[in-house]
């Protein structure tokens, strides 16, 4: 009976959000997601072992969760809101303590994160009220109200899979209020055992072959950008560019990210990756070419990539309905033939990014397979359709009601028992020689990414091209510095650690006037610092023009951030 191939592939990523001068981890994202997204996205695969998936684990990310088991095996911590958490003496905290703490702990989607736990709400009405008082006064709020406002915080960003199965943590949300320290310091290493616990959970799904692991390159860069800025002319010909016309080294360092990430991922799973989701999903011909050198034997991007690509290797003839060109895989003429492509259905991918947490779960989940069922009785050859869905393992949850718990599992149960919708995974996929022989060939890849098909979200404007510019300027005192000799090895390795982590996408990602001005605020401030440091381990000024921000945000924006969708 002929078969639709489902590939689901959750991303898994954040940004290196230390600061490499203090060691200090200036956010709490990696954590916080670990215990929430984390957690129960290895949760329902463990519950639904018929369901295959490919996550993909960029490794800054794999880092950070090892640093956080680190600190958490030793007991010294290197984030505000954990010492906090297990800070013995509330009461005695500074000003400037409690006012990170009232500006921190009610970060999160309020409707879903707040909204339904009314000691949590309530925590957070008196916060209203603080906000009138100056800073000398906030000294009167007790440390009881610290214990309570942090032990909420960290219950709304715990996984419902924890929630529904820990003693624990039912017991806390029973009690409401009145935390004892001891209270904190129960929930303090219950938050470690999860962090210790992540990578050999997802290790043993890989074991028992449920799951693929993937990886990207090691500080998640916008690498065909690094390659070769012109890259981005490919889908937007008029596009701004930097003043600045290339990444110095661009090449090398692409091949440095790559080598790094199948150097860690072996480190922590015990074996190579078959294939590369490069960040962003984006895609150009050099960087795949790259890609094949080291092995690499699948890769994916967005469908409107795909799209740009078959007009241009085509230009007079019609683009054909989707079911006669998504599901499929691909191969790119060149140097590159090695490797299989595979582009998402962008639509069924926002479905569940931006959509269905605003349905009843269990329509939402059968929409969804209904869609799949469209999809193979509208399929008019004798192949058997493979469909990739590629989203954010983490972002998309905190916007369903319960982190998404009854979506994620009424969807799974479906699919394990649907009799033509099987899951699998591009190792597997691929490792069916027929399914090789039917990829079809792209000419001509237009470079781009999952969003719009194009660069835009990190280059283009004027403050995305100011901070280009900032870096290159960063990198081309690297390169001098690395050729005088005058700092020792260990010197070296600092200053290319450091670089590593300025070369992230996120940056980029995150300038411009549509992004919430709080958010844009944090990365701004640690992109700018990563480049101070970098300066300062290679021995040289810090530039002026690094101390003032780069982008604002916007007061208004109603933007997730987060998240984009793909048009």
């Amino acid at each position: 009976m002929k078969k639709l191939n489902l590939v689901f592939l959750w991303h898994m990523h954040q940004p290196d959000y230390r600061d490499h001068a203090t060691q200090e981890f200036v956010l709490p994202w990696v954590y916080l997601h670990a215990i929430k997204d984390y957690t129960d996205m290895a949760y329902h695969l463990e519950t639904h072992p018929q369901v295959k998936a490919v996550v993909n684990f960029v490794p800054i990310l794999l880092d950070q969760l090892d640093d956080f088991a680190q600190q958490f095996s030793t007991g010294k911590m290197r984030n505000p809101l954990l010492k906090q958490l297990s800070n013995p003496r509330l009461e005695d905290i500074s000003i400037q303590e409690r006012i990170y703490l009232l500006d921190s702990c009610f970060l999160s989607n309020h409707e879903n994160m707040l909204k339904p736990y009314p000691s949590y709400r309530r925590l957070y009405e008196f916060s209203q009220a603080f906000s009138k008082y100056n800073d000398n006064e906030l000294g009167y709020i007790s440390g009881q109200y610290f214990a309570d406002l942090l032990v909420w915080y960290h219950i709304v960003w715990m996984g419902e899979s924890v929630r529904r199965h820990n003693v624990f943590v039912q017991k806390l949300l029973e009690q409401n209020k009145g935390f004892s320290y001891q209270d904190r310091l129960q929930l303090f290493n219950l938050i470690g055992d999860l962090i210790g616990d992540l990578i050999p959970r997802y290790r043993k799904l890989v074991e028992s072959g449920q799951i693929e692991l993937s990886t990207t390159p090691h500080y998640h860069p916008l690498a065909p950008l690094m390659i070769d800025f012109s890259s981005a002319k490919d889908s937007q010909p008029d596009i701004l560019m930097p003043d600045c016309s290339s990444y110095p080294g661009g090449q090398d360092r692409v091949n440095f990210h790559l080598t790094s990430a199948l150097q860690s991922h072996a480190r922590y799973f015990d074996h190579e990756p078959c294939g590369i989701w490069p960040a962003e999903g984006a895609m150009s011909t050099a960087l795949l070419e790259m890609m094949a050198q080291q092995d690499c034997r699948w890769s994916a991007s967005g469908e409107n990539v795909l799209i740009n690509s078959l007009r241009a290797s085509c230009p007079d003839t019609p683009l054909p309905g989707k079911n006669n060109y998504l599901y499929q895989p691909y191969r790119i003429a060149g140097q590159a033939s090695s490797m299989v492509c595979f582009f998402r259905d962008d639509r069924l991918s926002d479905l569940i990014g931006f959509e269905y947490s605003k349905w009843f779960a269990p329509d939402a989940a059968k929409n969804f397979v209904q869609e799949l069922e469209h999809i193979y009785h509208n399929d008019i050859g004798d192949r058997d359709p493979i469909v990739s869905v590629i989203l954010d393992g983490e972002n998309a949850w905190e916007s369903y009601p319960y982190n998404g718990y009854y979506f994620l599992q009424d969807v799974y149960q479906m699919l394990a028992q649907h009799p033509f919708i099987r899951t699998t995974t591009y190792r597997d996929y691929i490792a069916d020689n027929q399914n090789i022989e039917r990829a079809a060939t792209l000419n001509k890849l237009t470079a781009g990414s999952w969003v719009y098909g194009t660069f835009s979200t990190w280059i283009g404007d004027y403050e995305k091209n100011s901070a280009w510019d900032l870096l290159c300027a960063a990198k081309r005192c690297f390169d001098q510095t690395m050729e005088s000799n005058v700092l020792t090895e260990e010197e070296k390795e600092l200053a290319i650690r450091q670089l590593s982590s300025c070369e992230s996408s996120d940056w980029f990602w995150w300038f411009g006037d549509y992004n919430p001005a709080h958010s844009v605020a944090s990365f701004d401030q640690l992109f700018r610092k990563n480049l101070m440091n970098l300066y300062r381990l290679l021995k040289s000024p810090i530039p002026p023009e690094l101390l003032d921000p780069i982008s604002k945000g916007n007061n208004e924006s109603q933007d997730a951030g987060a998240m984009r969708r793909s048009s």
